[in-house]
């Protein structure tokens, strides 16, 4: 895992695998709903993030079927990606308490 932050796509493809095996479909689907919306996957970005994740051992080929035709590729979390999504959600709540913490803080009032 590098020693810097994730981009955000790639924390939530990390995200949407942590409960489970999913195929490439459901990842996108489950992005964009973690995401409120934001983040809108292409199948060929995801497939070049999930073979870039699966160099880096942060996810694992999980089997694959025909369905209808199609061939579905299934992916799944690693122990290491588990870790690496754990430390970065971490780091996540981390600046976010922080920035809570100041916003108290925070003066009310007075010229902007």
């Amino acid at each position: 895992m590098p020693s810097t932050e994730m981009r955000e796509p790639t924390f939530l493809v990390l995200a949407a695998l942590a409960d489970g095996r999913k195929h490439g479909y459901a990842v996108i689907n489950e992005v964009s709903t973690l995401s409120s919306g934001r983040v809108t996957l292409r199948p060929g970005t995801l497939y070049a993030a999930l073979d870039r994740l699966r160099e880096e051992g942060l996810v694992r080929p999980a089997g694959e079927e025909v369905v209808e035709g199609r061939l579905r590729r299934y992916y799944e979390l690693t122990d290491s990606g588990a870790e690496a999504l754990t430390t970065e959600a971490a780091r996540l709540r981390a600046n976010a308490d922080q920035a809570i913490t100041r916003l108290r803080l925070r003066p009310t009032g007075g010229a902007a």
